[in-house]
Parts: C-alpha cells; sequence; structure tokens
C-alpha cells in the first residue's frame, strides 16, 4: 500500500512536471499607445510563434491601446486562445486603457492584470474600426427593397455586426470564465470601469502594481490550455523583450491615419510639381512612392472612398487651375473639396482614425499658396510682351571686353559683339553693363551698371 502510494506519488509530480511550463526565459511585448491593425497583428503573432518555438514559461504583453480594426483584433485573439502557452496581458502603465479592440484582447488573455488608475471598456463595435465596411454593405444594398434609405441599411449592418460581436465576446467571457454580464454591456452600452472595478466583478485575475509586481503575482499559477494544467514559474526569470522589427515599425507609423494623410498630400504635391515642369522626373518618382506607401496605409484604414474621391478631384481641380489659369475660381474649389474630403476620408466613430483638422487646414493652406504662386508666374509670363531675335538682348547684363566709348566690345551668350556706350561716356574694360538699345548694324547700345 505503502509502495503503491509513493509511486502514485512520483506519477503525479511527474505528470505536473511534464505539463509544467520550462522556467527561465519570460518574453515581453510592449503595446503603448498603438492602434491595433495588421502591423500589430502580424507583431503578436510573430512573437506568440516565437514564445512556443522556444517553450518560455508566458507571454506577456504590456497593452495601452485606444482600440482598433476588428480584423486585426480577431485575429490577435484567435492566436492568443489557440496559443500553447500561457498569454499574460498587463493594461498598463499607470493611466494606460484597454478600450474598445483593447477589451476583447485582455479578456481573451489566459490570465488578465491591471496597473493602478488604468481602464477598461467601450467596447461598442461601431467604435472597432472596420475597413472593409463598404464592401460589406453592397451585398446588403442588392437585396434590400428600394424604399429602404441608406440609414436604415447601416442600422441593419450594425445590428448584424453588434450581434455577432456579443456572440464572440460571450464565447471568449465564458472560455476565461470573466465577468459575462458586464463584459456584454461593454460592447451593448459602451461601459467601462477602473481596475478596481474589473478586479471586484471578475473582469481581470488581480492588480499588479508593476512589472515586478506582476512577475511575483504570476508565480505559481496555473492555466489551462489544451484542458492540460500548466503551472507559470516566474521566481527568477530571464526577461526577453520582443520588439518591433524596423519594417514593423516603419509599417506601423505610416498606418497612422496622420501620417498617410501626409504621405498622400505630399504625393499629390509632386505629381502637381511634375505635371508643372514636365522633364524634372524626381518630384514625379517622389510623388508615386509617396502615394504607394498612403494606399498601403488605406488598405488597413477604415477608409471612406468617397473622401477619396473628393481629395483626388482636388487635385484634378488644382492642375487644371495651373494650366487654364480661372483667377482663383478652381483653386477655391479645390480647396473646398480638398477640407471636405479630408474630413470624411476615415469612416470611424473613434478620434484615433480622423485626420487632424490642423493638419488638413495646414495641407489647404500649402496647395492654395503653391497654386496660387504657379498661376502668378504664368500669368506674368502672359502678360510679358513677347520679344524675338535681339529684342531679348534689351535688359541684359554682360561684361565689356575693351574700354567702350563710342566704339568698344563687350561679350554676352559666349559671343563678342560690338558696343558704344550711350552717352558716350568712358567705361573701362571689365566693367559689368546693362544693355539699353540695339542700333542698326548690330551694335548694342549699353550703360555702365554702378
Amino acid at each position: 500500500m505503502k509502495k503503491t502510494f509513493f509511486y502514485s506519488l512520483f506519477l503525479v509530480c511527474f505528470f505536473l512536471f511534464s505539463l509544467s511550463i520550462s522556467a527561465g526565459n519570460v518574453y515581453v511585448i510592449s503595446i503603448k499607445g498603438d492602434i491595433i491593425n495588421p502591423v500589430i497583428d502580424k507583431f503578436i503573432s510573430r512573437a506568440i510563434d516565437k514564445a512556443e518555438v522556444d517553450n518560455v514559461s508566458c507571454i506577456i504583453i504590456e497593452l495601452d491601446t485606444p482600440g482598433g480594426l476588428l480584423e486585426s483584433t480577431r485575429n490577435i485573439v484567435m492566436k492568443i486562445v489557440n496559443s500553447k502557452i500561457p498569454v499574460i496581458v498587463y493594461v498598463s502603465p499607470s493611466g494606460g486603457r484597454a478600450t474598445s479592440a483593447g477589451v476583447f484582447i485582455t479578456c481573451s488573455a489566459h490570465i488578465a492584470a491591471m496597473a493602478p488608475t488604468t481602464h477598461i471598456g467601450a467596447a461598442h463595435p461601431v467604435n472597432i474600426a472596420m475597413p472593409n465596411m463598404e464592401q460589406m454593405q453592397k451585398p446588403l444594398e442588392k437585396k434590400d427593397s428600394a424604399k429602404e434609405d441608406s440609414s436604415e441599411q447601416k442600422d441593419i449592418m450594425s445590428d448584424k455586426i453588434m450581434k455577432d460581436t456579443i456572440a464572440w465576446i460571450t464565447s471568449i467571457a465564458k472560455l476565461r470564465n470573466r465577468n459575462l454580464q458586464w463584459i456584454q454591456e461593454s460592447v451593448e452600452k459602451n461601459n467601462s470601469i477602473t481596475e478596481d472595478e474589473a478586479l471586484k466583478i471578475g473582469v481581470i485575475n488581480f492588480i499588479a502594481n508593476d512589472f515586478e509586481d506582476l512577475l511575483r503575482k504570476l508565480d505559481g499559477q496555473s492555466v489551462i490550455i489544451n484542458e492540460k494544467p500548466f503551472l507559470i514559474d516566474t521566481k527568477n526569470p530571464n526577461i526577453i523583450r520582443v520588439l518591433l522589427s524596423p519594417a514593423e515599425k516603419f509599417l506601423n507609423v505610416i498606418s497612422n491615419p496622420n501620417i498617410a494623410y501626409i504621405l498622400m498630400m505630399l504625393g499629390m504635391l509632386g505629381l502637381i510639381f511634375e505635371f508643372t515642369h514636365p522633364g524634372v522626373g524626381f518630384p514625379g518618382v517622389a510623388g508615386i512612392i509617396c502615394l504607394i506607401l498612403s494606399f498601403f496605409a488605406f488598405d488597413t484604414l477604415p477608409v471612406n472612398y468617397a473622401g477619396i474621391a473628393l481629395v483626388l478631384l482636388a487635385l484634378i481641380l488644382f492642375v487644371s487651375e495651373a494650366f487654364t489659369p480661372t483667377f482663383g475660381f478652381l483653386t477655391l474649389a479645390g480647396v473646398i473639396s480638398l477640407i471636405v474630403g479630408s474630413v470624411m476620408l476615415f469612416d470611424s466613430g473613434y478620434p484615433f482614425f480622423k485626420v487632424s483638422l490642423y493638419i488638413i487646414i495646414g495641407m489647404a493652406c500649402l496647395f492654395s499658396f503653391i497654386t496660387l504662386f504657379l498661376v502668378s508666374r504664368i500669368i506674368k509670363v502672359y502678360r510679358r510682351p513677347v520679344k524675338s531675335g535681339l529684342e531679348t538682348f534689351i535688359g541684359r547684363i554682360c561684361t565689356a571686353t575693351t574700354q567702350i566709348q563710342t566704339e568698344g566690345k563687350v561679350f554676352i551668350n559666349g559671343e563678342i559683339w560690338n558696343a558704344r556706350s550711350e552717352d558716350n561716356t568712358i567705361i573701362p574694360k571689365e566693367s559689368k553693363v546693362k544693355i539699353i538699345a540695339v542700333q542698326e548694324g548690330l551694335v548694342l547700345v549699353v550703360n555702365k551698371v554702378e
């Protein structure tokens, strides 16, 4: 009997040891103020894949996000739920938040923790941007009767998205044993709560004052992965921070709506310069590169195609003004089109998916100034009297190659020309002279430049 007991105890210990995660390494990734987009999605997926290959104790996601794209959020949640190692989400630092998409990511974690003075909530799907929203609405518009207006169609689509999102968050809450009622209300009613309330009602597992406190509270925690218990060992961990690669950093920066908008504007400026100064080459190439980068960013953002159309219309109006001056009419129309299109460029309820009004006004003023400058130069050329042949010499500055009085020589356009001073005064050699007339016999009348 004694032998059987010790043998059973040995098997249990061996079983738990074999299921426990190797102690030592803890991977940490930081999402600090970033919008959840395809770049962040791929970054988190890459980090979890690496953590699984290295068989680390756990991976900690330090989260502070205002929200992001629904599709990217789904991918991240799916990756966390199917992870072979514990994924811990720590909403930090103090003052941080996990709103909108952040709620789904936090609730999907094996263990969720929050720092003091943080908050979580506001997960209404209207606030979670959907880059393909217009494409999703097209089939619906074809099926609806002609009597239904666009607002009714949007209400139907919003209701479908709401029901789908509630079903999704409900399944996550049940999987992680979190407060189902509040999580559903965060989607339906946009509710938000502090870290103390989240702990009290069972939305998170615990509050950690700082990262060291988080590691202390994680040590010895048991989680279920693939219906098997895993013990987390963070007693003396080797912290390894997984960082965004240079390419991911660059793509994440240009995925910011303001940066994407500025790139598009720079691209348009490059094209305007190339159209008005053909043959230069560089502005056109740089403009095309900027436009390509901006359209890449637009693919990850909830773009309103009507807004893009108005911005492109503004480009056409500005170029037209440069070639067919209307004394500001097309420029004014272009500015209005640019401002309206820029304001409605991104279709989302969240301000972080909007272009700053200061940037929009700044760009409108810049385009107006450049267009009017080009137009003024063109008008100036049109009003200049037509000159041909020797008339083009009048007003030019050249150099006296000899002393000039009643006769002499000047150097202009790589040639030596006969010249005389206007009032027969002596002009020394090497003096700078201005051509004021051309006499018969191809003699230039000049004055000394003082």
